[in-house]
């Protein structure tokens, strides 16, 4: 990958880690005292700052990736039910950031079941939902995946998954009336294109690791590989 687009992928993702980042020059310098405190917020959920992906778990994860999945493509239904539950736990243990960045290339006459679903989650994301419960929205999500072509889930049913999985009730309030919650269009074109430059192709799922700036083999166990640092 050129090492321009390394560079933007980088910062449009963990720019907001910079603001953490201790500077010092030579000859300067400041002592402060005190014990260091552990974070004890729960590890959250936002939209990145490009407004195009979802990032759930802690900035400063030791690993992290995006997920890059079309809601009508059955690869990434079983991507979620064979490694949810392990996404989850590392994200909740703070070992793992995830961004998801949904796709909608399956929507062949404009914006239909993968728009839809795709809205939902921007809704479901921000400062009243934890990484963990996002996740288990999106697990809900693609477990009650439909046919490829179908009209796919109602703003009822996309609600009621979400408080299935414990999103607050103001948020599955404005999934049940089917508010915007992102430009449908920006987010497919910039996530394809972003899909296309790390692979040549827009196929789903696939991840791609921020660390390594590279895509991660989906063979078995690639998520437990990737988190002993054996993945990339």
């Amino acid at each position: 990958m050129p090492a321009k687009v390394a560079a933007m992928r980088m910062t449009r993702v963990l720019g907001a880690v910079l603001a953490a980042v201790v500077l010092t020059t030579a000859g300067c310098a400041r002592v402060v005292e005190g014990t260091p405190q552990a974070n004890t917020d729960p590890p959250g959920s936002e939209i990145t700052e490009d407004g195009s992906g979802i990032l759930i778990g802690y900035h400063a994860a030791p690993v992290r990736i995006e997920i890059f999945a079309e809601p009508q493509c059955p690869p990434c239904g079983r991507l979620q039910r064979d490694y949810g539950d392990e996404i989850a736990e590392y994200v909740g243990e703070g070992r793992l950031a995830v961004v998801y960045r949904p796709m909608t290339f399956l929507d062949l006459d404009g914006p239909g079941y993968s728009a839809h679903v795709s809205n939902a989650l921007f809704l479901a994301a921000g400062p009243d939902t934890d990484a963990t419960t996002f996740q288990k929205f999106v697990q809900t999500v693609w477990s009650n995946q439909e046919p490829e072509g179908s009209a796919g889930p109602s703003d009822d049913e996309l609600a009621d998954m979400a408080s299935e999985s414990g999103i607050s009730a103001d948020l599955v309030d404005r999934i049940r009336s089917g508010d915007e919650g992102v430009d449908i269009d920006m987010m497919a074109e910039q996530n394809i294109q972003y899909l296309t430059d790390a692979a040549g192709v827009a196929a789903t799922p696939a991840v791609y690791d921020l660390n390594e700036d590279t895509l991660v083999p989906l063979r078995d166990d690639w998520l437990s590989d990737l988190m002993l640092g054996l993945g990339s």
